[in-house]
């Protein structure tokens, strides 16, 4: 058998809809570049009937090959069930929304040959999403750059193209708390971004809200970063300095005679505000404590149901 040139992975949640327009443009963008490809779909525990949609498709065409986990594990340890599974020489990463264009990939695979990159991801100029998105994607990376110490430009994601080796380097990370983005950022290597054109969403609404979105800026920063704690370290330090001054301030004005009646209001605001700010300080190391407990339990990132076309 001729050797795999290109692997397409795609974590697949709630797109029964568009699944066949998907995989029939992504064959027809594969087709100008080569016929030695795959098209590697994770099911990630969706609740419509896209597993059933999936196995009609790979039926038709046995360079579809699905995985179906066990339940649903989260769209970075989807991504990462396909990377352990692929065998091409580069593997392109999309979502299956359509956002991501099939149309790019020949535009992404020929900036790597041409200019021997290990990878090259997709910037979208111009992103197709409302505008509260915009602007939760904005904060979310600015957060994500201040506390991790690592700079990402709100306009890249998942969606790139990636080398071999790169994709090798990231499958040797093994830890539980997954972040795509940011694991190629951390591995090196040489990379460079082309602007594409940002598509519309098919169907459906995205699966990040808020909570979801706040939940995983806080994850990815205390994986990647230790700037919390200097944080809290810093916040502490400059408490501590601040009552030290105050305390003297009190204490001159005791000793000249300027305090005759002492303040219950300040005591209760001083109790409430250093009672709260220990509590978060505590809840912030408790998070670290967790994501150390989380990583010596060693389970693994996803469980395979079924395996299709492999």
């Amino acid at each position: 058998m001729k050797p795999i040139l290109i692997s397409i992975v795609s974590p697949v949640f709630k797109a029964e809809k568009i699944l066949e327009i998907l995989v029939s443009t992504i064959e027809n963008s594969l087709v100008t570049i080569t016929d030695q490809y795959e098209i590697i779909l994770v099911e990630d525990g969706s609740p419509d009937g896209s597993w059933a949609k999936m196995e009609e498709l790979a039926a038709a065409n046995t360079k579809i090959r699905l995985i179906k986990l066990s339940r649903n594990f989260g769209q970075h340890n989807a991504i990462t069930a396909g990377l352990d599974c692929c065998q091409g020489e580069w593997v392109v990463v999309m979502d299956c929304d359509m956002q991501d264009r099939p149309e790019e990939i020949p535009h992404l695979y020929q900036k790597a040959v041409e200019g021997n990159y290990d990878i090259v991801f997709a910037r979208r100029e111009f992103r197709q999403d409302h505008f509260i998105k915009k602007i939760t994607s904005k904060i979310f990376y600015w957060a994500f750059s201040y506390l991790s110490g690592i700079q990402r430009d709100n306009t890249i994601a998942n969606f790139g193209i990636y080398n071999r080796k790169v994709i090798c380097s990231i499958n040797q990370i093994r830890e539980p708390m997954r972040a795509f983005s940011p694991m190629i950022q951390w591995v090196g290597f040489s990379k460079t971004a082309i602007n594409v054109q940002h598509g519309q969403r098919h169907s459906g609404n995205s699966s990040y809200n808020w909570s979801k979105l706040i939940s995983l800026a806080l994850d990815i920063s205390i994986s990647y970063s230790y700037k919390p704690l200097k944080i809290i370290m810093k916040v502490g330090f400059i408490i501590s300095l601040l009552s030290f001054l105050y305390s003297i301030f009190i204490l001159l004005k005791y000793i000249t005679g300027g305090i005759n009646v002492s303040g219950y209001t300040s005591i209760i605001v001083a109790i409430c505000f250093f009672s709260g700010l220990i509590i978060s300080f505590l809840g912030v190391i408790g998070l670290y404590l967790s994501k150390i407990f989380d990583g010596v339990r060693n389970r693994p990132l996803y469980i395979v149901d079924k395996k299709i076309n492999f």
